[in-house]
């Protein structure tokens, strides 16, 4: 049983752990600078549709995937491991989930540090304030080091979600809202 089993799942988590295995055999530099590459990438990646668009499209081929993430890989500087890294995962049909080995590489690493992963999705934008007292109070709970990402989610209606590892707090409204409806629904 791999030590990785617990944090990561199918085949992006097999593509995270690889990376991740191979980035622990370089100095302390390189290692920092594939962190940032990654979480750069999937930030450009999740933000950015016509990216989307190229990674999930059956009809773009390898080499022009390949082509097109090489490209700005180079134009962005970012470590060799990482590029090869990219370029073998175009080359087997599996950037449609490169968003996903992004986020399970983050959480490896994170696991690596005794750290944790929030990903907190809300109806509306939270402030640095709110975003701050979310992350002691997860960080108070959990006895570890949280890191937070977050996103904007208008079907929430209001309320947060947390997501940690696999757990995850449904404080929506719409979650609360089904509820109610579900019980009203049984009572009658």
């Amino acid at each position: 049983m791999s030590a990785h089993e617990s944090v990561i799942s199918g085949i992006a988590g097999r593509y995270a752990a690889a990376l991740f295995d191979l980035m622990n055999e370089l100095p302390e530099s390189d290692q920092q600078r594939i962190h940032a590459n990654v979480a750069g990438f999937k930030v450009l990646l999740d933000e950015n549709a016509d990216l989307q668009n190229l990674v999930r499209s059956p009809v773009i081929t390898a080499e022009e995937q390949g082509a097109a993430l090489g490209a700005l890989l180079v134009q962005a500087d970012s470590h060799q491991l990482f590029r090869n890294f990219v370029a073998l995962v175009v080359q087997n049909r599996r950037s449609m989930a490169l968003s996903e080995m992004a986020r399970q590489y983050a959480a490896l690493v994170a696991g690596a540090r005794d750290e944790m992963v929030a990903e907190i999705a809300s109806a509306s934008a939270l402030d640095d304030g709110q975003i701050a007292a979310l992350t002691e109070q997860l960080k108070s709970h959990f006895g570890k080091t949280v890191t937070v990402e977050t996103r904007t989610d208008a079907d929430l209606l209001g309320g947060v979600v947390v997501k940690i590892g696999s757990r995850m707090i449904d404080g929506s409204l719409r979650t609360k809202l089904n509820s109610l409806k579900t019980a009203m629904n049984e009572a009658h």
